[in-house]
């Protein structure tokens, strides 16, 4: 298990603001032999696609260059041209099979992690130019197991490579025999199948170093536990000033609450335990909404400031602690308290009516329709 300079374990995984720090300097999970193994192919493939055209486009580039006429020997600017005509004519020839290998060199080095552009990865580096840096990246476990990959590439490519001169032997020697067009097609033929088979014999390279390369990057971002912590403070904050955030928040949430108060309709109260503020604007509301609510002390300040606001107080036991224990603030009423709360609704409204036209047998706050699953004790708990 690696351990970071001051002895602690690196037994956490990497989180996602470490590797997002690692990308941006350019550390990212990358395999060489990969990279190396789709170039290889895509060459392999590439010659069979395009091979009769770079072979013909050659052909010709050959043939303009030793055909000259007698006539153009004395031509000052025939040999310039005739340069530039077949210097164009290899790139004609050349380009779709040096385009497939630029893509092939892209897809391969994007294959483990992505696109990454780093600017810091440009950067000088002095401690890349320190010798003694760079020993203990040769003689280290990274050096070890370059060397390691290294030899298992010279062996499977040697032992392919010797498979494949040893299966066509007699094709290369029978050669001589055939006639010359025939002899360079044929000699073209193996010459492919020996480079796709080296090529193909990279894979198993490439499929052992592809996962150690994965593992071997997340081992290198592995952290300590202090050091999760220490990245949580830096993200998150520290639980000290996360608090403080928290009991600010509640205090401007208490605050903008209490001053809705003046606005609301009518406070519904225990009486002593939970008071509830309810708002209802008939023309811009689909059902009344709780503006503000709370138990204990915060009850007592929505009872006191509603008195100073002339807001109707109504004690309705049971639909307080409904009302309290079923919404939140800025809620609507659920549709089970509807015909409750339009009942006191009701009642405050015609108190307010310049008529007054309420009477005292009208409203009875302890027979109010409340369902069973909405009644409550004072602790919270359903009262059925």
């Amino acid at each position: 298990m690696a351990e970071s300079s001051d002895g602690q374990e690196k037994s956490e995984d990497p989180t996602a603001k470490k590797i997002s720090d690692a990308r941006e300097k350019g550390n990212v999970a990358r395999s060489r032999e990969l990279t190396t193994t789709v170039m290889m192919l895509s060459s392999a493939v590439g010659l069979l696609i395009f091979g009769p055209m770079i072979v013909s486009g050659l052909g010709a580039v050959m043939t303009n260059s030793f055909a000259i006429k007698r006539a153009n020997i004395f031509d000052t600017t025939y040999m310039l041209d005739t340069f530039l005509n077949s210097v164009s004519q290899m790139l004609i020839a050349l380009a779709p099979f040096l385009l497939l290998l630029v893509i092939s060199a892209i897809a391969g080095g994007i294959a483990l992690s992505g696109w990454n552009f780093s600017v810091q990865a440009l950067a000088v580096k002095t401690s890349k130019l320190n010798p003694m840096s760079g020993m203990k990246r040769i003689f280290g476990p990274q050096g070890m197991m370059e060397l390691g990959k290294a030899l298992a590439k010279f062996f499977v490519i040697s032992a392919v490579g010797i498979t494949v001169l040893y299966l066509t032997l007699n094709p290369v020697l029978g050669l001589g025999l055939e006639p010359v067009k025939r002899a360079i097609a044929h000699s073209g033929e193996l010459i492919f199948l020996g480079f796709l088979a080296v090529s193909a014999s990279l894979i198993v390279i490439a499929a052992a170093d592809v996962p150690f390369q994965l593992w071997n990057h997340k081992r290198q971002l592995k952290m300590t536990k202090q050091e999760v912590k220490n990245e949580n403070k830096d993200t998150d904050g520290s639980p000290e000033l996360k608090a403080r955030i928290r009991q600010t928040q509640m205090a401007m949430a208490a605050r903008r609450m209490m001053e809705a108060v003046p606005e609301a309709d009518v406070v519904i109260t225990n009486p002593t335990h939970f008071s509830v503020a309810i708002k209802y604007d008939q023309e811009n509301m689909r059902a009344p909404i709780v503006v503000a609510k709370g138990a204990d002390q915060i009850a007592f300040q929505i009872r006191t400031l509603a008195e100073d606001s002339n807001v109707p107080i109504m004690s309705s036991p049971a639909l307080a602690r409904a009302v309290y224990f079923t919404t939140e603030i800025d809620d609507e009423i659920p549709e089970g308290l509807y015909l409750a709360v339009a009942r006191v609704l009701a009642y405050v409204f015609q108190l307010r009516d310049q008529f007054n036209t309420a009477k005292p047998g009208d409203f009875d706050p302890d027979d109010l329709p409340i369902p069973e699953d909405m009644q409550f004790d004072p602790t919270g708990k359903r009262d059925v």
